[in-house]
């Protein structure tokens, strides 16, 4: 059965856990859904999983809407949520509502995601709700603006952590679904958690989120690198080597076929 915003706040009342993973093309997200995932986001983090790019930069909105695509044709029953990538919603209300108009008519996704607490972001949120955009929000650590935060842990000084939670508090108030938190210290992710009727959900903050989202690349091991608050429950990049020597060594060998 599809799974539908209403059932996330749900969910969050139940105390029953949300799990995010991220894809960038049709087998990878056919695989997470059948898995069971119940919200697969197609994070801009494609920009360095799947194109190669050093940071999520680059990717364009058509590169998005290309991968969304794919991923919605393999999705049966997760919530698709697609990331407005940098400089496809920052300049105007008008143009995120032109950036996410796009995304939901052509990919087949239910929800945008973007990143950002800032009173323009809150003004955004509540502008694209309004004209029944759903929103994820993101606060916490942003990767589109790395250059001024760079990937370390946000919230860490008294300040920095009452900017955060009243962030959190305006998004949800703005109309946003859900929010992801990203790379804060625990104690703060249970606070925004409480504070917010929203679901909360985690990525580098702690257990005490109403979900946990990772990179799926991270979680396969197929990343060259990953942030420290990641984990590999497999290592697919060896698993990949290793078969791929061996059928070069028994094509080699003329073992195969």
């Amino acid at each position: 059965m599809a799974v539908t915003l209403q059932q996330l706040t749900q969910w969050k009342q139940a105390g029953r856990s949300i799990i995010s993973l991220t894809a960038w093309d049709y087998s990878l997200a056919q695989i997470l859904d059948q898995a069971g995932v119940d919200i697969i986001l197609v994070g801009d983090s494609l920009a360095m999983v799947g194109l190669g790019y050093s940071s999520t930069l680059p990717v364009t909105l058509d590169e998005m809407i290309h991968h969304a695509k794919a991923v919605c044709r393999g999705v049966k029953n997760a919530l698709v949520v697609c990331d407005l990538p940098f400089m496809s919603y920052q300049t105007s209300v008008t143009q995120a509502m032109v950036a996410a108009g796009r995304v939901l008519k052509e990919t087949g996704a239910s929800a945008i995601k973007l990143e950002g607490g800032q009173p323009r972001m809150i003004e955004t949120v509540a502008e694209l709700t309004a004209i029944g955009i759903p929103v994820m929000a993101h606060v916490g650590l942003t990767p589109q603006s790395f250059q001024i935060l760079g990937y370390k842990q946000q919230g860490k000084t008294p300040e920095q952590a009452n900017l955060i939670l009243d962030q959190a508090i305006a998004l949800a108030q703005a109309g946003a679904f859900a929010i992801v938190l990203e790379h804060i210290p625990d104690d703060l992710a249970a606070v925004i958690t409480d504070k917010i009727a929203i679901p909360t959900i985690g990525i580098g903050a702690g257990n005490q989120c109403d979900g946990q989202v990772l990179v799926t690349a991270d979680l396969l091991g197929l990343s060259a690198r990953q942030p420290p608050f990641a984990k590999s429950y497999v290592n697919l990049r060896q698993l990949i080597i290793n078969a791929v020597s061996d059928f070069t060594q028994e094509v080699q060998n003329h073992q195969f076929p």
